[in-house]
């Protein structure tokens, strides 16, 4: 029983719920929705997003953001696409790929971590320089005409539930990340910088070194999902990606990791994500217009935004008054063994 209190008190369980109940709700307005292909749709539209709100969650959980994940994403999709269109081999395209995103993230780590810029307009800058490469790299050009055997890797799923392999690989990806941030010591050190960088100095963590590689995460994973972004959409624009990093702070802090840092989980953000990539299915089965995907995302973002600072200040004066409680316990305790 104390298991499964321990369970539900979770921040990600909260966050599971509401999604659990979102499809309920959407399915007794229209029970069309209740198939697993529309079921399993929510979860396989979901990847890309899953994929870079787990990397949004490692600079957020240290205290920082990193806005330039969706251009990251899409500079990454640019470049894969455009390799694999001109006959390259796929995995020279993926390497390439995923150096885009350590390139990217070693700048974000050294601007943020190294030389103490603001994460939020330090990352905003390499965003407008990432839009700007894009647009310089195709010449404003769509990257089109893809081949068709690429494209067809995202439509292959198992059997009976019809999860796609991105979607299962995904799980599995999030799943050890998971575990290694729980149950390993540097693992810990995320939480541990984003609770207290001082603190977590003086006990020999290294919040420099912790940062520089949580942004450097971030963005080979942004990269990752622009390679799956590449294979399932099939296009790709210069405006590819635009909008993602807020989705992703949305998801993330829709997934009970706290916006201040050392709280939450990667299997959170996951769940959020899947949150915020199903709105504009949910709402062809509700009778809505996808045109208010964006209106809603945001009253999303400023409801759960608003939740986690009442959240952060109920939760500083119960300890604040857990600290005067015992305080004053002490003070009695003293006054009778004077006495």
């Amino acid at each position: 029983m104390n298991s499964l209190r321990a369970i539900l008190k979770k921040r990600e369980m909260t966050s599971f719920l509401c999604l659990v109940l979102l499809f309920i709700v959407v399915g007794c307005i229209n029970p069309a929705f209740f198939t697993v292909g529309n079921i399993s749709a929510c979860f396989n539209s979901s990847v890309v997003f899953v994929i870079i709100s787990v990397g949004m969650a490692f600079t957020i959980m240290i205290g920082e953001i990193d806005v330039s994940v969706g251009s990251c994403m899409g500079m990454t999709a640019v470049v894969v696409g455009t390799m694999i269109c001109d006959g390259k081999n796929w995995i020279l395209a993926f390497i390439v790929g995923i150096l885009i995103g350590v390139i990217v993230g070693c700048i974000n780590g050294f601007g943020v971590a190294i030389m103490k810029a603001p994460s939020l307009i330090f990352t905003l800058g390499v965003n407008g320089i990432l839009r700007g490469l894009m647009f310089i790299y195709t010449d404003g050009a769509d990257v089109n005409n893809i081949p068709k055997s690429f494209k067809d890797i995202s439509a292959k799923a198992l059997p009976g539930v019809r999860l796609t392999y991105y979607f299962i690989g995904a799980l599995i990806l999030t799943i050890i990340i998971h575990l290694i941030l729980t149950n390993t010591r540097k693992g810990r050190y995320v939480k541990a910088v984003g609770d207290n960088a001082d603190g977590a100095k003086l006990v020999g963590i290294n919040p420099v070194a912790t940062k520089f590689v949580s942004y450097i995460i971030c963005s080979v994973m942004a990269s990752i999902a622009g390679i799956l972004f590449c294979s399932r959409i099939g296009i790709v624009t210069t405006s590819s990606g635009n909008g993602y990093e807020m989705t992703a702070v949305a998801a993330c802090v829709l997934g009970g990791i706290s916006l201040t840092g050392g709280v939450g989980s990667v299997i959170g953000s996951a769940i959020g994500a899947v949150i915020m990539s199903s709105i504009s299915y949910l709402l062809v089965f509700m009778g809505f217009s996808s045109d208010y995907n964006d209106a809603i995302t945001g009253s999303i973002l400023i409801v759960i935004v608003v939740v986690d600072s009442v959240m952060q200040i109920r939760s500083r004066m119960k300890l604040r008054h857990e600290r005067l409680q015992a305080r004053t316990r002490d003070d009695m305790n003293t006054e009778e063994g004077d006495a």
